[in-house]
């Protein structure tokens, strides 16, 4: 499938950074990008134009058929050659290390696009929030996939019918936004404390990974489920992939890295990095989840779990936690202690002013584990 605008004439297709453009200006500004740059480029670069520009660049890369690069211009990687298929450049978050590129074809990504559309409904009446960096592909994803479906792309929450969002950022969107009817959230695992916000609201919760895009995706309160064409397995725990929707290079199964299980009808229950499974005496606990239940307490505002050596146990859980300034670590140790298995409740507790994140609101595991170290 190729690229094509979704809309036309006076429809609106970018309201965004006091900029506006109808989809016949745009069509215009995509076709001007192409001239002033010309056939032969290698590689266009949006990395460091503003998100309307951005855009423009990336649509008429797709249209040209030409390479674009999208990547954090504070973190990009070692990038030695271009695959000669390459449309999208592009990086993995570096939450958990040093962002790795990567490379896809223009099909990996517009061939998901039905299937995107048909879960989360979004049509040409549409003004879509992108509330992150381009440079995180889930919002690139969500802006791209927007214009493919002639919707308006806009960071102006009063005129947002749908968002996409990670779980923290829904919390903050939500009452800003009065239209919203469809909340799009990825990145990180779903809560309870971002459900509740939401009430009312439509949400539409996917799984994916920066090496493989789309992989499961639901309806609030459904399971995940795996889309269409793509195929999982489990090995000792850990999540495999096989997908069309995948970057160039990639093994035909690809470990994603997360512990996860496997049911009837394609569903997937996931429940964490593999690397945050913590072996505290012979019991794994996973760190997502009781990241999940601390940020249910009061007082607290987000958390990262880790683990740290003991000489008997294996391993401990230890807890870095953002404060909302409504409790002490005292009062959450003791929340915690009334709701957390013996193996799960952190040993170590860590306050700390502000959680380090990547660009897309994730949290830095890696950079937590770091700090710690």
């Amino acid at each position: 499938m190729s690229f094509e605008l979704g809309g036309s004439g006076d429809q609106p297709a970018l309201d965004f950074e006091d900029r506006t453009y109808t989809y016949a200006e745009l069509d215009r500004a995509i076709d001007r990008w192409i001239l002033e740059h010309g056939p032969g480029t290698p590689a266009y670069d949006a990395s460091t134009l503003p998100v309307p520009d951005a855009l423009i660049c990336v649509c008429a890369a797709a249209r040209q058929g030409t390479a674009v690069i999208v990547e954090d211009p504070e973190a990009r990687p070692d990038r030695s050659v271009i695959p000669l298929s390459a449309f999208l450049l592009v990086a993995t978050s570096g939450s958990t290390g040093r962002p790795r590129p990567l490379a896809r074809t223009a099909a990996s990504w517009f061939d998901s696009f039905p299937a995107f559309t048909a879960i989360t409904g979004i049509d040409a009446t549409d003004y879509v929030l992108i509330t992150g960096p381009l440079h995180a592909t889930m919002h690139l994803f969500g802006a791209v996939h927007a214009l493919w479906r002639g919707a308006c792309v806009t960071d102006d929450p009063s005129r947002a019918t749908v968002v996409h969002a990670v779980p923290a950022v829904l919390r903050d969107v939500v009452g800003k936004a009065p239209k919203l009817r469809t909340a799009i959230v990825a990145g990180t695992a779903l809560d309870d404390g971002a459900r509740a916000v939401a009430d009312g609201i439509d949400i539409v919760e996917y799984y994916g990974a920066a090496e493989l895009s789309l992989v499961a995706a639901r309806r609030v309160p459904e399971p995940l489920r795996l889309l269409d064409g793509v195929d999982a397995d489990i090995r000792d725990g850990l999540l495999y992939v096989r997908s069309p929707y995948c970057v160039i290079g990639v093994p035909e199964w690809f470990g994603v890295g997360d512990l996860a299980e496997l049911g009837d009808n394609g569903e997937l229950t996931v429940r964490g990095r593999g690397e945050s499974a913590i072996n505290v005496g012979g019991t794994t606990v996973v760190a997502e989840d009781v990241e999940r239940i601390l940020e249910t307490l009061d007082g607290v505002a987000a958390a990262a779990v880790v683990g740290s050596p003991h000489s008997v146990l294996g391993e401990t859980v230890t807890a870095v936690v953002e404060l909302d300034g409504t409790a002490e670590i005292g009062e959450i140790r003791s929340r915690a202690r009334r709701t957390l298995t013996k193996e799960a409740l952190p040993r170590r507790w860590v306050p700390i002013e502000s959680m380090p994140r990547t660009a897309s609101g994730k949290v830095a595991r890696g950079r937590v584990r770091d700090w710690l170290a």
